[in-house]
């Protein structure tokens, strides 16, 4: 069996796809983290330098995560790895920008987050990302960054098609990232007027679900990756962002906010899972998404691949050593045995690579 056809093999066979997920793609992972480690030592502002060494440090599971779809049948394993991790990097470096210091500037956030959109569009010309940020010397990191980003776009052969979908999801996760981390008194009014007239077309969900879905990334990994098939279908596509957004995409954040729930209530942190009024409707919501992310999985091309990464979600969340917490614990226990031996077993195999510090 060549090795594309034993990738396309593990789409459908969990134990395959994993086995080359812990074994091939999470070494290179770290590897490309190490590199873009090595360019953030050399930032020159020592805030941002701290920033960017922090968000390589404290989230690289993050990365780790999303490199699932290095493995998506068809792609070129290396490239789509090395997209993958700069991407989730501007992320996770921008979000520390924007809520680890003590600027609360809606305009600079909008446009240290030009750099989401601009990554994904390889005929854009680069901002001023830091033009309104109180600090502005990183020696060319996040440009780096991006144009890593846009090298690999520039090689997907069927950019055409997925360009719209990806550039819609890249745009709210600015406009999230943006409102979230202003001040108290005027954030969640400004999520209000952003969100609630996209809510017509997504009757299901309320106001912080949409929002909570807008923060992941693992849409437009997902639609990079299939787009590296130059077959694929306009319409195609579009199923596959659908079923992305709000299910799939919602769900990874949700969990996200879960296991955090407690840390952020005794932070005063802003927490979309903390929206819902008792636990009973939290595990109810969680487990919506649950039920439709794999129901939407069932649809697209590779379904087994979808739904190991849904799986794989919930395993991954739910073996943090923050769900024993009593605030979540018997939730997180819900889930888990409501879903049958494929997640455990995941959830035991999580639980290994955290005990030998692999995640």
């Amino acid at each position: 069996m060549s090795v594309s056809e034993e990738r396309v093999a593990g789409a459908t066979s969990n134990p395959i796809l994993i086995f080359s997920f812990v074994k091939e793609i999470l070494p290179l992972v770290k590897k490309e983290l190490a590199r873009w480690q090595l360019a953030a030592e050399s930032i020159p502002e020592q805030r941002l330098r701290e920033q960017a060494l922090a968000s390589i440090k404290m989230k690289a599971f993050h990365c780790q995560g999303g490199s699932i779809y290095a493995l998506y049948p068809g792609v070129n394993s290396k490239k789509t790895l090395e997209f993958i991790v700069a991407y989730q990097t501007i992320s996770d470096y921008l979000d520390n920008l924007v809520d680890s210091l003590e600027v609360r500037d809606e305009q600079a956030f909008a446009q240290l987050h030009l750099a989401m959109t601009e990554a994904l569009d390889p005929q854009a010309d680069l901002s001023d990302y830091y033009l309104f940020y109180p600090y502005r010397e990183d020696g060319g990191y996040l440009a780096s960054l991006v144009r890593t980003c846009q090298i690999h776009m520039s090689s997907v052969p069927a950019y055409n098609h997925i360009k719209t979908e990806i550039m819609w999801l890249a745009s709210h996760y600015a406009k999230l990232q943006t409102y979230k981390h202003l001040d108290d008194a005027v954030r969640e009014q400004k999520m209000w007027d952003w969100i609630e007239p996209h809510l017509q077309r997504y009757p299901e969900i309320s106001i912080w679900e949409f929002a909570a879905a807008t923060g992941s990334t693992l849409g437009v990994f997902c639609l990079t990756a299939a787009a590296c098939d130059q077959s694929i279908s306009a319409s195609q596509i579009r199923k596959m962002k659908d079923g992305y957004f709000p299910w799939i995409c919602g769900l990874h954040i949700l969990l996200d906010y879960f296991i955090d729930l407690t840390e952020d209530r005794e932070s005063n942190q802003l927490n979309f899972v903390a929206y819902y009024q008792n636990p009973d409707e939290m595990r109810d919501r969680l487990k919506l998404f649950l039920v439709n992310s794999l129901a939407e999985a069932e649809h697209l091309g590779y379904p087994g691949f979808h739904r190991t990464v849904i799986q794989g979600l919930l395993a991954l969340y739910l073996s943090d050593p923050k769900t024993t917490q009593f605030e979540i614990h018997s939730i997180s226990k819900a889930l888990l045995s409501a879903n049958g031996a494929g997640v455990r077993i995941l959830h035991r195999m999580c639980l290994e690579l955290r005990r030998h510090h692999i995640i």
